[in-house]
């Protein structure tokens, strides 16, 4: 009888504690990494991993497949990239706790907020749940190529609490507050790792409305902080616009200070943020030298869209000509869109800005024309472009304005040509000001975005990125060790929730393991792919260089391919006790 389920041979082995990588093997049993080191003795199953990097499995703290895992086992295009834990749930938006009567209005928000399309959420979803506790029963019910966590989004928590009195600017009763503040610790007693809230105007509903908790006052945000407390364990999510006269950093660190508990929040460079990053990052650390605990969570790369005629979002929406045809099936979008006639007409209207809320326009101004802040995503594409590669540089070397290499850019291979817009984390041209952040101890890699904003991005990709530009080549600053990239995306991210069970190679811990050729390590072309539930579309990116994906000892994906094994299923609270019990 084999001594262990599984052996990795000869690997480079990247622990996920920001050690020195050392060659070696690991050996798996009952799910669980048994020993590291020199592994004398057998296995049923057994991988040669010399010359390659093996590494704890990716934890992404910020996804947003609240919908998709209700009914998705392979849960693509995350577990692609080497993830086999994703967090859920995050700004805000989700679909517990649901009244009979919101799902409609849940759906809505997600749509509007996280671009997920509505039709699939609607046929995908089965109801089968209204409080919270009845969410995670029925997420526990299937089974998955990853673990997934969530947290209690707090628009379905003010939707299900106020019902026809939510709208922008409600302003709940203390009854409503409590009734709230139950829900979450009700919630977070059934195992969800926290709470999140949106509070910037780039969230919207479908229909253009502002999320719930926008406006919401410190004190209903303090009492829901203390429901957490109450329970002993939670992590407190936000994103927002960081106003000022808000002064968010005060109460988050007030709740951070009173529970013990850690608050989190988006940190971006951001023209929605009045506070310059290196604020925010200066305020959360006088918080933070005041006995809070408050993280800051950062993109690796320039938070924007990926524009396409068949996306959300592309730089000729507003103008009348393409209005007029917006409706139509995509073959006859075409056939419009490569017509010269059609074309010229297009390119000689201006924007109609007048459907636009006016605390946006400025952001819709630059999607519909800001060439300069605009890229032509080649097949080898840098995400850290140069000014010489954006859309105004171009159009400028080949004679034309930017408007018409920009069409003619999205016409390209029979009209799924992409553009790039950075719009977040990309003021400077570069990603300089990353390079300290992710040697702090305060902040973790995140904002990935995982399962959303799909006719816009694919950052679910981030951990790929990390390791194909911020590791091995990225040529216009300062790169990062492989240590402390595996540490960022594995112990980091896993400490934050209380998941103490994974993100490190060593006994007793989770056998979630990616064998990863990095020499290979490539990022593939996006593409849209209409596979989700009644034909909805979303972007997908797949990547090279992965060997193989191990979730719990189980192998989930060789050389890219989905084995089709199901060993992920639904995190309940902090993972110490059964960590501990097993290492003994």
């Amino acid at each position: 009888m084999a001594t262990y389920d599984l052996i990795i041979r000869g690997g480079t082995i990247v622990d996920g504690t920001g050690n020195p990588r050392f060659t070696g093997d690991i050996a798996v049993k009952d799910g669980l990494i048994a020993a590291v080191g020199k592994i004398q003795g057998d296995a049923t199953d057994e991988i040669d991993a010399a010359g390659k990097i093996v590494a704890p499995g990716w934890v992404d703290v910020h996804t947003h497949y609240d919908g998709q895992a209700t009914w998705d086992q392979e849960m693509a295009p995350s577990s692609w990239h080497g993830v086999t834990t994703a967090v859920m749930g995050n700004c805000g938006v989700g679909f517990a706790p649901a009244a009979p009567d919101r799902h409609n209005w849940l759906i809505g928000l997600m749509e509007g907020v996280e671009d997920i399309p509505g039709t699939a959420l609607a046929e995908g979803m089965k109801w089968d749940w209204e409080t919270f506790p009845e969410y995670l029963d029925a997420l526990e019910r299937l089974p998955r190529a990853i673990d997934v966590g969530t947290h209690v989004p707090h628009g379905a928590v003010r939707a299900y609490v106020l019902g026809d009195r939510e709208m922008p600017g409600a302003v709940p009763t203390a009854d409503d507050i409590q009734k709230m503040a139950d829900i979450v610790e009700e919630g977070v007693r059934a195992g969800a790792l926290g709470f999140s809230t949106s509070r910037t105007v780039l969230h919207r509903s479908i229909d253009g409305e502002l999320v719930p908790g926008t406006t919401a006052t410190e004190e209903e945000l303090v009492e829901i902080g203390r429901a957490m407390g109450r329970v002993g364990y939670g992590v407190f999510e936000m994103a927002s616009d960081l106003r000022r006269e808000w002064n968010e950093f005060g109460w988050m660190g007030q709740i951070s200070r009173e529970t013990g508990l850690p608050v989190t929040f988006a940190a971006l460079q951001s023209i929605a943020k009045e506070q310059p990053l290196d604020e925010q990052i200066a305020n959360m650390r006088a918080e933070n030298d005041n006995g809070a605990n408050i993280v800051a969570q950062i993109a690796l790369r320039g938070n924007g869209i990926i524009m396409a005629w068949q996306g959300t979002v592309h730089p000729f929406r507003l103008r009348p000509s393409w209005q007029a045809i917006a409706e139509l099936p995509w073959e006859q979008q075409r056939a419009k869109l490569l017509d010269p006639a059609f074309k010229a007409q297009l390119l000689s209207e201006a924007c109609d800005y007048s459907q636009v809320p006016e605390d946006i326009i400025g952001i819709s101004m630059v999607v519909s024309g800001g060439w300069g802040m605009q890229f032509e995503m080649d097949p080898d594409f840098d995400y850290e472009p140069q000014a010489d590669a954006s859309i105004a540089a171009r159009a400028a070397a080949a004679g034309v304005s930017g408007d018409e290499y920009a069409y003619d850019l999205l016409c390209r291979d029979g009209g799924t040509g992409f553009i790039y817009l950075p719009i977040l984390n990309y003021a400077d041209g570069n990603l300089d000001f990353l390079e300290a952040l992710q040697q702090s101890d305060d902040t973790v890699n995140s904002l990935s975005d995982g399962g959303a904003h799909c006719g816009t991005i694919c950052d679910a990709a981030s951990p790929t990125f990390m390791l194909q530009h911020w590791v091995r080549d990225r040529k216009r600053g300062n790169r990062i060790s492989l240590e402390n990239a595996v540490k960022r995306q594995c112990r980091d991210t896993a400490r934050l929730y209380g998941l103490d069970d994974r993100g490190i190679l060593a006994p007793g811990y989770l056998a979630d393991i990616n064998v990863i050729d990095l020499d290979k390590v490539k990022l593939g072309k996006p593409w849209l792919a209409f596979d989700l539930p009644a034909g909805g579309k979303r972007l997908l990116q797949k990547a090279e260089g992965y060997v193989c994906t191990i979730k719990t000892g189980v192998v989930t994906f060789r050389d890219g391919k989905w084995t089709g094994a199901t060993p992920g299923g639904l995190i309940r609270g902090p993972q110490r006790a059964e960590m501990l019990e097993a290492a003994e």
